[in-house]
Protein backbone atom coordinates (compact mmCIF):
# COMPACT_ATOMS: atom_id res chain seq x y z
CA UNK A 1 0.00 0.00 0.00
CA UNK A 2 1.64 3.42 -1.00
CA UNK A 3 2.07 6.06 2.08
CA UNK A 4 2.71 9.15 1.07
CA UNK A 5 4.48 11.82 3.38
CA UNK A 6 2.24 15.34 2.94
CA UNK A 7 3.99 18.73 3.61
CA UNK A 8 2.53 20.61 6.31
CA UNK A 9 2.05 23.54 4.54
CA UNK A 10 1.57 23.48 0.54
CA UNK A 11 4.50 24.54 -1.53
CA UNK A 12 2.02 25.95 -4.35
CA UNK A 13 -0.56 28.07 -3.54
CA UNK A 14 -3.88 28.02 -4.02
CA UNK A 15 -6.40 29.32 -6.93
CA UNK A 16 -4.08 29.31 -9.46
CA UNK A 17 -5.52 30.47 -12.87
CA UNK A 18 -4.50 27.60 -15.08
CA UNK A 19 -6.99 26.59 -17.87
CA UNK A 20 -9.54 24.27 -16.54
CA UNK A 21 -9.03 21.15 -17.01
CA UNK A 22 -5.58 21.87 -17.23
CA UNK A 23 -3.33 19.30 -14.96
CA UNK A 24 -0.06 21.12 -14.49
CA UNK A 25 -1.05 22.35 -11.23
CA UNK A 26 -1.29 18.94 -9.89
CA UNK A 27 2.05 18.44 -11.28
CA UNK A 28 3.37 21.09 -9.71
CA UNK A 29 1.90 20.24 -6.04
CA UNK A 30 3.04 16.73 -6.38
CA UNK A 31 6.46 18.10 -7.41
CA UNK A 32 7.13 19.87 -5.26
CA UNK A 33 5.23 17.87 -2.68
CA UNK A 34 8.10 15.13 -3.40
CA UNK A 35 10.77 17.52 -3.43
CA UNK A 36 10.42 19.74 -0.59
CA UNK A 37 11.48 23.54 -0.02
CA UNK A 38 14.99 22.67 -0.73
CA UNK A 39 14.01 23.27 -3.79
CA UNK A 40 14.80 25.68 -7.22
CA UNK A 41 12.73 26.20 -10.23
CA UNK A 42 13.48 26.89 -13.31
CA UNK A 43 11.13 27.69 -15.92
CA UNK A 44 10.75 28.84 -19.08
CA UNK A 45 7.94 30.90 -20.92
CA UNK A 46 4.87 28.74 -21.48
CA UNK A 47 2.44 27.15 -20.02
CA UNK A 48 3.68 26.90 -16.66
CA UNK A 49 5.42 30.61 -16.47
CA UNK A 50 2.96 31.50 -13.95
CA UNK A 51 4.38 29.31 -11.37
CA UNK A 52 7.52 30.88 -10.94
CA UNK A 53 7.86 34.89 -11.31
CA UNK A 54 8.86 37.99 -9.37
CA UNK A 55 6.96 38.94 -5.78
CA UNK A 56 3.66 38.11 -5.74
CA UNK A 57 3.70 37.00 -9.68
CA UNK A 58 4.86 33.54 -8.18
CA UNK A 59 2.64 30.77 -7.26
CA UNK A 60 5.20 28.46 -5.62
CA UNK A 61 7.05 29.62 -2.39
CA UNK A 62 10.60 28.01 -3.51
CA UNK A 63 13.18 30.10 -5.41
CA UNK A 64 12.75 30.29 -9.34
CA UNK A 65 13.75 31.66 -12.08
CA UNK A 66 12.37 32.38 -15.69
CA UNK A 67 14.94 32.10 -18.36
CA UNK A 68 14.49 31.70 -22.18
CA UNK A 69 12.72 29.00 -24.16
CA UNK A 70 15.61 27.58 -25.18
CA UNK A 71 17.77 27.74 -22.16
CA UNK A 72 16.38 26.12 -19.27
CA UNK A 73 18.37 22.91 -18.50
CA UNK A 74 21.50 25.13 -19.19
CA UNK A 75 20.58 27.74 -16.57
CA UNK A 76 19.90 24.90 -14.17
CA UNK A 77 23.14 23.76 -15.03
CA UNK A 78 24.50 26.59 -13.76
CA UNK A 79 23.06 26.81 -10.85
CA UNK A 80 23.82 22.83 -10.24
CA UNK A 81 27.46 24.14 -10.66
CA UNK A 82 27.53 27.03 -8.14
CA UNK A 83 25.91 24.88 -5.66
CA UNK A 84 28.44 22.36 -6.25
CA UNK A 85 31.56 24.84 -5.95
CA UNK A 86 29.93 26.05 -2.95
CA UNK A 87 29.68 22.41 -1.46
CA UNK A 88 26.15 22.08 -1.50
CA UNK A 89 25.08 18.32 -2.42
CA UNK A 90 21.71 18.50 -0.87
CA UNK A 91 19.50 21.62 -3.16
CA UNK A 92 17.12 19.93 -5.66
CA UNK A 93 18.07 22.12 -8.83
CA UNK A 94 14.30 21.43 -11.04
CA UNK A 95 13.80 22.82 -14.88
CA UNK A 96 10.12 21.87 -15.91
CA UNK A 97 9.10 23.16 -19.36
CA UNK A 98 6.73 21.95 -21.99
CA UNK A 99 7.27 19.95 -25.07
CA UNK A 100 7.76 23.16 -26.72
CA UNK A 101 10.51 24.36 -24.78
CA UNK A 102 12.10 20.55 -24.75
CA UNK A 103 11.82 18.85 -27.68
CA UNK A 104 11.89 21.80 -30.09
CA UNK A 105 13.82 25.02 -28.58
CA UNK A 106 15.48 23.59 -25.66
CA UNK A 107 16.64 20.43 -27.17
CA UNK A 108 20.28 21.20 -27.50
CA UNK A 109 20.52 23.02 -24.04
CA UNK A 110 18.98 19.57 -22.45
CA UNK A 111 21.23 17.20 -24.66
CA UNK A 112 24.28 19.02 -23.16
CA UNK A 113 22.83 18.73 -19.91
CA UNK A 114 22.32 15.05 -20.37
CA UNK A 115 26.04 14.20 -22.09
CA UNK A 116 27.51 16.31 -18.96
CA UNK A 117 25.52 14.53 -16.60
CA UNK A 118 24.76 17.94 -14.72
CA UNK A 119 23.20 17.20 -11.32
CA UNK A 120 19.37 18.40 -12.29
CA UNK A 121 16.37 17.06 -12.66
CA UNK A 122 14.42 17.90 -16.42
CA UNK A 123 10.90 17.56 -16.23
CA UNK A 124 8.74 17.95 -19.43
CA UNK A 125 5.17 18.34 -19.42
CA UNK A 126 4.00 17.29 -22.74
CA UNK A 127 0.99 18.93 -24.21
CA UNK A 128 2.00 17.96 -28.02
CA UNK A 129 2.34 21.55 -29.22
CA UNK A 130 3.02 24.99 -28.50
CA UNK A 131 -0.33 25.74 -26.47
CA UNK A 132 0.39 29.07 -24.67
CA UNK A 133 1.06 31.12 -27.60
CA UNK A 134 -1.68 29.90 -30.02
CA UNK A 135 -1.57 25.95 -30.18
CA UNK A 136 1.46 25.63 -32.62
CA UNK A 137 2.32 22.63 -33.92
CA UNK A 138 5.74 21.06 -32.21
CA UNK A 139 8.19 18.19 -32.67
CA UNK A 140 5.88 15.77 -30.33
CA UNK A 141 2.46 16.79 -32.01
CA UNK A 142 1.34 13.21 -33.29
CA UNK A 143 0.55 12.62 -36.44
CA UNK A 144 -2.48 13.33 -38.39
CA UNK A 145 -2.95 15.41 -34.84
CA UNK A 146 -4.63 19.28 -35.83
CA UNK A 147 -2.78 22.60 -34.75
CA UNK A 148 -2.89 26.40 -35.76
CA UNK A 149 0.28 25.48 -38.19
CA UNK A 150 -1.16 21.76 -39.02
CA UNK A 151 -4.70 22.81 -40.12
CA UNK A 152 -4.65 19.96 -42.65
CA UNK A 153 -3.30 17.25 -39.15
CA UNK A 154 0.54 16.48 -38.99
CA UNK A 155 1.83 15.08 -41.70
CA UNK A 156 5.02 13.26 -39.86
CA UNK A 157 5.28 11.09 -36.74
CA UNK A 158 6.67 12.97 -33.14
CA UNK A 159 9.85 12.72 -31.84
CA UNK A 160 10.72 10.12 -29.12
CA UNK A 161 11.88 12.63 -26.59
CA UNK A 162 12.69 8.94 -24.19
CA UNK A 163 14.75 7.27 -26.74
CA UNK A 164 16.57 10.40 -27.45
CA UNK A 165 17.41 10.71 -23.58
CA UNK A 166 18.39 7.41 -23.29
CA UNK A 167 20.41 7.46 -26.03
CA UNK A 168 22.55 9.97 -23.56
CA UNK A 169 23.14 7.40 -21.25
CA UNK A 170 21.84 9.25 -18.09
CA UNK A 171 21.71 7.79 -14.60
CA UNK A 172 17.69 7.62 -14.57
CA UNK A 173 14.84 8.39 -16.97
CA UNK A 174 10.84 7.81 -16.72
CA UNK A 175 7.79 8.66 -18.91
CA UNK A 176 4.73 9.63 -16.25
CA UNK A 177 1.21 10.63 -16.93
CA UNK A 178 -1.37 12.49 -15.31
CA UNK A 179 -3.81 9.49 -15.06
CA UNK A 180 -1.29 7.71 -13.08
CA UNK A 181 -0.19 9.92 -10.26
CA UNK A 182 1.17 7.04 -7.76
CA UNK A 183 3.23 6.63 -10.16
CA UNK A 184 4.12 9.47 -11.18
CA UNK A 185 5.08 9.94 -7.29
CA UNK A 186 7.32 7.28 -7.11
CA UNK A 187 9.02 8.65 -9.97
CA UNK A 188 10.02 12.05 -8.74
CA UNK A 189 11.31 9.90 -5.10
CA UNK A 190 13.51 7.83 -7.53
CA UNK A 191 14.39 10.87 -9.39
CA UNK A 192 14.89 12.51 -5.93
CA UNK A 193 17.62 10.03 -4.77
CA UNK A 194 19.81 9.80 -7.78
CA UNK A 195 22.07 11.94 -8.66
CA UNK A 196 23.14 13.83 -11.48
CA UNK A 197 21.08 14.53 -14.88
CA UNK A 198 17.70 13.01 -14.35
CA UNK A 199 14.62 13.05 -17.07
CA UNK A 200 10.55 12.81 -16.25
CA UNK A 201 8.95 13.43 -19.82
CA UNK A 202 5.02 13.59 -18.48
CA UNK A 203 1.78 13.54 -20.86
CA UNK A 204 -0.38 16.54 -19.52
CA UNK A 205 -3.48 16.93 -22.00
CA UNK A 206 -4.87 20.34 -23.37
CA UNK A 207 -8.95 20.66 -23.10
CA UNK A 208 -8.20 23.68 -25.19
CA UNK A 209 -5.93 22.36 -27.81
CA UNK A 210 -6.58 19.11 -28.12
CA UNK A 211 -10.97 19.69 -28.19
CA UNK A 212 -12.38 17.70 -25.15
CA UNK A 213 -14.60 19.36 -22.31
CA UNK A 214 -12.39 20.29 -19.35
CA UNK A 215 -13.20 17.44 -16.97
CA UNK A 216 -11.89 14.92 -19.66
CA UNK A 217 -8.49 15.42 -18.84
CA UNK A 218 -7.79 11.77 -16.90
CA UNK A 219 -9.92 9.96 -18.70
CA UNK A 220 -8.17 11.30 -22.21
CA UNK A 221 -4.75 10.45 -20.65
CA UNK A 222 -5.88 6.89 -19.86
CA UNK A 223 -6.98 6.10 -22.73
CA UNK A 224 -3.51 7.39 -24.25
CA UNK A 225 -2.14 4.60 -22.23
CA UNK A 226 -4.35 2.22 -23.05
CA UNK A 227 -4.08 2.25 -26.61
CA UNK A 228 -0.33 2.67 -26.74
CA UNK A 229 -0.03 6.13 -27.77
CA UNK A 230 1.72 6.92 -24.17
CA UNK A 231 3.96 4.09 -22.60
CA UNK A 232 4.69 4.33 -19.15
CA UNK A 233 8.74 3.10 -18.79
CA UNK A 234 11.82 3.51 -16.43
CA UNK A 235 15.51 4.17 -17.41
CA UNK A 236 18.11 3.18 -15.46
CA UNK A 237 21.86 1.97 -14.88
CA UNK A 238 21.18 1.39 -18.99
CA UNK A 239 18.25 -1.12 -18.42
CA UNK A 240 14.61 0.13 -19.61
CA UNK A 241 11.58 -1.30 -17.29
CA UNK A 242 8.61 -1.10 -19.10
CA UNK A 243 5.25 -0.23 -17.34
CA UNK A 244 2.15 -2.32 -17.38
CA UNK A 245 1.49 -3.45 -21.31
CA UNK A 246 -1.22 -0.93 -22.99
CA UNK A 247 -4.84 -2.93 -23.06
CA UNK A 248 -5.15 -2.32 -26.32
CA UNK A 249 -1.88 -1.53 -28.35
CA UNK A 250 -2.75 0.39 -31.52
CA UNK A 251 -6.67 0.53 -31.31
CA UNK A 252 -6.61 4.83 -31.13
CA UNK A 253 -10.33 4.53 -32.28
CA UNK A 254 -11.64 5.54 -28.83
CA UNK A 255 -8.82 7.83 -27.84
CA UNK A 256 -9.02 9.64 -31.21
CA UNK A 257 -12.81 10.11 -30.70
CA UNK A 258 -12.17 11.76 -27.52
CA UNK A 259 -10.50 15.04 -29.37
CA UNK A 260 -11.08 17.45 -31.94
CA UNK A 261 -7.72 17.77 -32.74
CA UNK A 262 -7.89 14.38 -34.63
CA UNK A 263 -11.28 14.66 -36.27
CA UNK A 264 -9.60 15.10 -39.68
CA UNK A 265 -8.05 11.85 -40.00
CA UNK A 266 -9.05 8.70 -42.10
CA UNK A 267 -8.95 5.28 -41.96
CA UNK A 268 -5.62 4.66 -43.45
CA UNK A 269 -4.02 7.71 -41.47
CA UNK A 270 -5.54 5.35 -38.34
CA UNK A 271 -3.79 2.24 -39.70
CA UNK A 272 -0.97 3.45 -40.35
CA UNK A 273 -0.59 5.16 -36.77
CA UNK A 274 -1.90 1.92 -35.10
CA UNK A 275 1.30 0.13 -37.23
CA UNK A 276 3.97 2.98 -35.86
CA UNK A 277 3.06 2.39 -31.99
CA UNK A 278 2.57 -1.70 -32.40
CA UNK A 279 6.56 -1.33 -33.89
CA UNK A 280 7.39 1.53 -31.49
CA UNK A 281 6.05 -0.87 -28.64
CA UNK A 282 7.75 -3.99 -29.67
CA UNK A 283 10.88 -2.32 -30.12
CA UNK A 284 11.05 -0.79 -26.48
CA UNK A 285 10.22 -4.60 -25.31
CA UNK A 286 13.48 -6.10 -26.61
CA UNK A 287 15.37 -2.99 -25.34
CA UNK A 288 13.61 -4.28 -21.75
CA UNK A 289 14.57 -7.71 -22.64
CA UNK A 290 18.35 -6.94 -22.58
Amino acid sequence: MLTYKVQPKSLVSPGINTCQGCMIDVIFRNLLDVMGEDTVLVIPPGCAAQFSGCGPESAVTVPGIQGNLENSAAIAAGIAAGYKHQGNDHTQVVAIAGDGGTVDIGLQSLSGAMERNDNILYICYDNEAYMNTGIQGSSSTPMAAETTTTPAGKLVNNKDLIQIVMAHHVPYAATASVANIPDLRKKLEKAKSVKGCRVLHIMSPCPTGWGYKMEKTVEVAREAMNSGAWVLLEYEGGKVKLGKKPKNLGDVDKYFSMQKRFKGIDDAKKEEIKEHLISRYEYLEKLASI
